[in-house]
């Protein structure tokens, strides 16, 4: 609550709003069951029916009545507007945290369990938000201001009735405290199904290809069975709190008609002042009932905003530095780096290199050998545990990230496309770009040819599902030859393109890749024959560097792999 109300304090106005109509509905509707006792007090004598005043409340009650739902008609748009306005700035939160989050805290949560959060949990938040500011707030005004207009009637009633009050709570507080936990599984268990689901569906091909159906389907309906079991028991249980409520206060009403009774008697209270206090007794007990129901909305509100603000409280990246990096040449120093994923698990050790500008950098070595991981502390989307790394003599911890990865151009082995236009898409890093420039950049990456053919050419709204594997690698190949950036990072750039439209986008990366940095991570080592210098990687070291030809003489690990692509020799 106390992180909710972060959010909620930039609503003051309407929050302070919220407080006054509630306390003036409240006040009106308390006011109502006096005249109602005044009225029945003018016909309770035999032979003395007060016709004119009784008039008179009768008039003065119809005002009240539609005076309050009017308030209560204002009171709804103003909650309303409130609590959508919160949660919109508790999604906007999350999406902002998530733009500054390291990638190791993407890579081991689930994206079906993050959409659910941000989607599904922040949805639970505002319907629990929203019971709270209007049965919450005017619940409690209720209960304050009831208290006030029966001590004025009767002390002893008043105090009859505050007594077994906590019953009440206990009651109430005794279920809620079990429920919460019971609201948090559910929510997680839902999490699971989701990103099960989005796994699946994203994954449809390769389900269909290995015949998963029938796996995917059991796991989903293990997930889906202990999400109704955890959904049936919170909800079973928290709903156990509005009937015993309502059951302890039966008693109380019961009380106050059985001592109220006994008064009349005995000559201190007329039958109109117990009309009241019976009214007053119902109305103070009503938001005891009100605000138990509105426990099993809150506890799950609660538990969903926990896994919210998960989210938020995650330590982003370290903080940016103000220094830009300008006018890059391309020259690194890469000296004793350590790196792990996991501290147990060593991955790079004392990793040494040294790229004057210009320079054509190919990658290589088996799988695992710490390729991309190299890349990643390149871009810095992953920091080092230990040395430095230096561009122009710059250490890249001294400079902003943002600055950093502008100067780099990647291309990757998995594309990705927005659900956009093509000339969004290709302009993503540099929307200023003109039509002709777009079009330049397409046709240098060979993509133009299938552009030009599609319905509306470069204003064709396409998302993941529209073209094929080598059509997006194709426009996410267009986008670096839009931004021409200092230096080049080609991850199996051409890993889902035919071998005649391969040839050809060599030769454009000829021409990109002249007097740029270029890295270069291949698999298919006929490909980076002409690189300036080859590194060898295993295990996360350097074993072999130098050009191809030169490698090739050694006769060691790289010639074992070279050949073996050809010969077919298992490594």
């Amino acid at each position: 609550m106390k992180k909710l109300l972060r959010f909620i304090g930039r609503y003051k106005g309407l929050f302070i709003l919220s407080l006054i109509l509630n306390i003036i509905t409240v006040l009106i509707q308390l006011y109502i069951p006096i005249l109602f006792g005044k009225g029945i007090d003018l016909i309770a004598g035999k032979g003395n029916v007060d016709f004119g005043g009784l008039h008179q409340k009768i008039i003065l009650i119809l005002i009240l009545l539609s005076a309050s739902g009017i308030f209560t008609w204002v009171l709804g748009i103003v909650n309303n507007r409130m609590t959508y306005g919160i949660v919109k700035q508790i999604r906007a939160a999350a999406i902002r945290k998530l733009q500054k989050l390291p990638l190791s805290f993407l890579d081991r949560m689930g994206v079906g369990d993050l959409v659910s959060r941000i989607i599904t949990d922040t949805d639970q938040v505002s319907d629990g938000l929203l019971l709270g500011f209007t049965q919450l707030f005017a619940g409690v005004v209720t209960i304050l201001a009831t208290i006030y207009f029966m001590l004025r009637l009767s002390p002893w009633i008043t105090l009859l009735v505050v007594c077994l009050t906590p019953i009440s709570f206990f009651v109430s507080k005794f279920i809620a405290s079990g429920t919460y936990k019971m609201f948090k599984l559910q929510s997680e268990i839902r999490g699971q199904q989701t990103a099960l689901t989005e796994e699946m569906v994203g994954g449809a091909r390769v389900v269909h290809a290995f015949g998963y159906e029938n796996r995917a389907e059991e796991r989903f309906s293990e997930i889906n069975e202990r999400l109704k079991n955890a959904s049936t028991r919170a909800v079973f249980y928290s709903s156990l709190t509005n009937p015993s409520t309502r059951a302890v206060n039966g008693v109380i009403y019961a009380c106050v008609a059985l001592t109220g009774a006994f008064m009349i008697l005995k000559g201190h209270l007329s039958i109109g002042g117990l009309s009241i206090l019976l009214a007053y007794a119902n109305q103070y007990m009503k938001p005891f009932t009100d605000i138990s129901s509105v426990v099993t909305e809150l506890q799950n509100a609660l538990s969903c905003a926990d896994r919210v603000f998960e989210v938020l409280e995650e330590p982003a990246e370290s903080e940016e530095k103000p220094q830009h990096l300008t006018g890059v040449r391309g020259a690194m120093d890469i000296e004793d780096v350590y790196f792990s994923y996991v501290k147990e698990k060593p991955l790079i050790e004392n990793f040494s290199l040294r790229v004057n500008e210009g320079t054509r950098v190919a990658v290589v070595g088996p799988t695992g050998c710490g390729k991309t991981t190299f890349i990643n502390l390149l871009m810095r989307f992953y920091d080092v545990d230990k040395g430095r790394i230096f561009i122009d003599g710059t250490d890249i911890y001294e400079v902003s990230r943002r600055s950093l990865r502008e100067s780099f151009g990647m291309v990757l082995q998995e594309t990705w496309i927005k659900n956009a236009t093509v000339r969004e898409n290709i302009a993503f890093g540099r929307p200023d770009a003109t039509d002709e420039e777009i079009i330049k950049a397409a046709k240098e990456a060979h993509a133009y040819s299938f552009i030009r053919r599609l319905p509306e050419g470069l204003d064709t709204v396409i998302d993941d599902s529209s073209l094929s594997q080598g059509q997006k690698q194709l426009l996410c190949i267009s986008r670096v030859m839009l931004t021409k950036p200092p230096m080049l990072i080609l991850d199996e750039a051409t890993s889902s393109i035919d071998t005649r439209t391969e040839l050809k986008i060599q030769n454009a990366f000829e021409k990109i890749m002249d007097g740029r940095t270029t890295f270069i991570v291949a698999h298919r080592l006929s490909t980076i024959r002409s690189a300036d210098i080859i590194l060898v990687m295993k295990d996360g070291h350097i074993i072999e560097q130098g050009k191809h030809e030169e490698l090739l003489k050694k006769g060691g690990f790289y010639s074992e792999l070279y050949y073996s692509q050809f010969a077919g020799v298992e490594i």
